[in-house]
């Protein structure tokens, strides 16, 4: 007689009401398989990788005891949602992940009602999570409503915010916190520190959840013990001390992958909490991966990979990334003035500060993930005279705006922002575009806001951003690879405010702003076969604005076209509003400004995106060819 086979549990698994009905070794079975299906899928797409497994049996735990999608779940930034979406209906697409047309890499409340709120930014989930039970104790939904939060989030002062205004409403709301002592980088400050020390202690470790306020939660037999335990600790300030103070019950801290714990823990509070609860989960990051364990970021994010050795497999590519190209930029003016320093927000992998801090140790800053914090504190370090460089990536920039405006430029101080990610970004999709950046920086006053056209020109703009020293100042560069050019030895600071001309040609001139540089060339190729050639110059600058130049292209053509890889209200909108000053409208000018379209445009690798955008070198082409009425070939074939 031969076993038979046994049927992955997980195949059983279509939605999470599929799970009540499994016994808990059952959901310890399909947690195994849940691990590892993500990480198969993964490989396939690539993506966030170590969030999710850090989260398997916490995910397999909260659906089976809560009822989604009437309670809702709510995923800080979302990078550890793989698994969430395997168990909501969505394994069938999960091998799609951050592809075109395919599954975002984050919750999305379009693409399912298991996603109740999505955001991809951090530190938001406790807000979100507290509107809802709001929103339900008014007459709303009804469900609880559940955030999980790492501990790397929990550095943003919105988490405090959020957690303050929930002690005083006294809802019911459960708040998870994901403590994995690691958010994409090792997380830094007094919180982690604070966090590190709650499980430090070993003698304590097996009453902890005693000395936190809620020894009714937990189940009968325990209770003596845990008064015992909190009349021991009494005095000392214990894990839930902070979070009491502000009005939560905590429990904790608990192994996160222990699905006995995490089962009997989160059925007693499912059970009778009535007010803010939060839980202490202990997790790893990457757990049950070995080559995400070994990680440097525990496989945070990952290109497609092979499962058996964990190799990422990415293309070869003879040009450096934008990122490195700065990075390597700043360590050469820092070696030639010590005042420069560099200030990222938990990104120093993403921005190249790692590179940094591995020259400059004393003159490296990672503040968590804290942007407001990062342009105030690099605003503190100018007024000491300090040459400082803020490196964020320009979506998260804007977490900071109100600072740029307050804090550096109405004071007019020399802070440099060196923003990464600059227009469509990819796989990550339309919260990680930095499509808004040009709009809310240009329309600072004194701000000089520089795009690189290629990375030598990066070289130069980080050269000219440490030698201006009386006003704010910001560059912009892609992700990704450079286009291949020949790099310059050192940087060589430009003229503020001046562009320059590329190609001469006739008839039209195009005005580019940033990397869309080198399609406007092959575009040009493709048009000089006509005969229509056009002149196109690179703007450098979209503040100061280099009016001889606009104005000379505008005399001596008979359109202008803009190009800038930012939403409507930027590079394209100040040289409109220069032109019309000039009266250079009235003598007949055709003026279009190219510019990212009036939506969120979904992940798609960024030629794609730039596609979809009509930004690439066929709508290029096809804009010149309607700008002076010629018929492209394509509409004549229509």
């Amino acid at each position: 007689m031969t076993d038979r086979p046994i049927t992955p549990l997980l195949d059983r698994v279509k939605v999470p009401a599929d799970l009540k009905g499994l016994s808990d070794r059952e959901l310890r079975q399909v947690a195994d398989e849940l691990r590892a299906e993500t990480i198969s899928a993964v490989s396939v797409t690539g993506g966030h990788l170590g969030a999710g497994l850090g989260v398997v049996e916490l995910t397999v735990a909260l659906h089976a005891i809560f009822d989604t999608p009437r309670d809702k779940i709510i995923w800080d930034v979302g990078h550890q949602c793989y698994p969430h979406k395997i168990l909501t209906g969505r394994r069938d697409r999960i091998r799609t992940l951050r592809m075109k047309d395919g599954l975002s890499g984050f919750t999305k409340r379009s693409e399912s009602p298991y996603d109740p709120f999505g955001a991809a930014h951090s530190s938001t989930s406790i807000s979100a999570a507290l509107g809802f039970a709001a929103a339900r104790d008014l007459g709303g939904e009804a469900g609880d409503a559940v955030a999980v939060i790492g501990d790397g989030a929990m550095s943003a002062g919105m988490a405090y915010e959020a957690l303050n205004n929930a002690g005083h409403l006294k809802k019911r709301l459960f708040v998870i916190l994901n403590d994995n002592e690691m958010s994409i980088a090792p997380p830094v400050g007094a919180m982690s520190a604070y966090l590190s020390r709650l499980y430090a202690g070993a003698p304590y470790q097996e009453f902890k959840a005693a000395a936190k306020g809620a020894i009714s939660l937990l189940p009968e037999p325990f209770q003596e013990g845990a008064r015992r335990a909190k009349e021991m600790l009494k005095g000392m300030t214990v894990g839930g001390t902070m979070f009491e103070e502000l009005g939560f019950s905590y429990v904790g801290p608990i192994d996160g992958h222990d699905m006995e714990q995490l089962l009997t823990v989160l059925r007693t509070v499912h059970d009778r909490a009535t007010g803010p609860m939060l839980i202490h989960v202990l997790t790893k990051k990457g757990k049950g991966y070995a080559p995400a364990e070994r990680a440097a970021d525990k496989g945070h994010a990952t290109a497609k990979f092979d499962v058996v050795t964990g190799e990422q497999k990415k293309a070869p590519s003879n040009a450096p990334s934008y990122t490195k190209v700065f990075a390597q930029s700043l360590i050469h003016e820092a070696e030639k003035d010590d005042k420069i320093v560099a200030i990222t927000a938990a990104m120093p992998d993403g921005t190249g500060l790692n590179l940094f801090a591995e020259r400059f140790p004393k003159r490296c800053f990672d503040v968590g993930i804290a942007e407001q914090h990062a342009v105030t504190f690099s605003a503190g370090l100018a007024a000491a005279g300090l040459k400082p460089f803020c490196a964020l990536y320009s979506t998260f920039l804007q977490r900071g705006y109100d600072q740029v405006v307050h804090d550096v430029a109405i004071q007019r101080l020399p802070v440099r922002f060196a923003i990464d990610r600059a227009g469509l970004v990819g796989a990550d999709g339309a919260t990680h575009a930095g499509a808004f950046d040009i709009a809310y920086l240009a329309n600072l006053p004194d701000m000089v806001l520089m795009a690189a056209a290629d990375e030598a020109e990066l070289v130069h703009m980080v050269a000219t951003a440490a030698a201006i020293d009386d006003r704010p100042s910001a560059f912009r560069f892609p992700r990704g690879e450079g286009v291949g050019v020949d790099m310059p030895e050192r940087g060589t600071p430009l003229e503020i405010g001046k562009g320059r001309i590329v190609a001469e040609g006739g008839r039209v001139a195009i005005l580019s702003f940033g990397t869309r540089l080198a399609e406007v060339l092959k575009a040009r190729e493709a048009l000089a076969q006509r005969g229509l050639a056009p002149t196109v110059a690179d703007a450098r600058f979209a503040k100061p604005l280099d009016r001889d130049l606009i104005l000379r292209l505008a005399a001596e053509h008979e359109a202008l076209i803009t190009i800038e890889e930012g939403a409507i209200g930027g590079f394209g909108s100040h040289v409109s509003q220069l032109l019309a000053e000039e009266g250079v409208f009235d003598r007949g000018l055709k003026y279009r400004s190219m510019v990212l379209p009036d939506t969120f445009i979904d992940q798609a690798s960024p030629e794609d995106m730039y596609a979809t955008a009509g930004m690439d070198a066929a709508h290029i082409e096809a804009k010149v060819l309607d700008v002076l009425g010629v018929a492209s070939v394509a509409s004549k074939r229509a």
